[in-house]
């Protein structure tokens, strides 16, 4: 007796569902989200926009980019990647008198940058790329 086989389109289709589930998960995990407090980012970002990170230490010049806060522990902050270099990232915030950044504290070491900065989901209205 033969054994039955599946018809093509049906195993086609259920490769290409695993392959892109693959794909989703690998992206989600390389996903992270912030809350923004203050206003050092404005008018770019608001107290109260959340924000997609994406996972890299990939940073260019001009970059929104998330980092620790050398000066409190456990909390991150969002500011523009103004210099790469040796290793090290100049960080600065859009609001410049409303911003404490490296130019207060210095440059932080590109080892510890979260990621970048992709997507603003919430609030609603103001949901976009960054």
């Amino acid at each position: 007796m033969e054994h039955p086989r599946a018809p093509a389109h049906k195993v086609a289709a259920a490769i290409v569902t695993v392959g892109v589930s693959g794909l989703l998960w690998c992206a989600w995990r390389r996903l992270g989200r912030v809350a923004v407090t203050g206003e050092s980012m404005a008018p770019l970002l608001r107290s109260g926009d959340h924000v997609l990170v994406w996972k890299t230490r990939a940073v260019r010049p001009g970059d929104v980019v998330a980092a620790p806060d050398p000066r409190q522990a456990g909390r991150t902050l969002l500011k523009r990647a103004v210099q790469v270099e040796g290793g090290r990232v100049w960080l600065e915030g859009d609001n410049r008198e409303g911003s404490t950044d490296s130019r207060h504290f210095g440059p932080v070491a590109l080892s510890s940058v979260q990621g970048r900065a992709v997507y603003r989901y919430f609030p609603p209205d103001r949901a976009g790329r960054l």
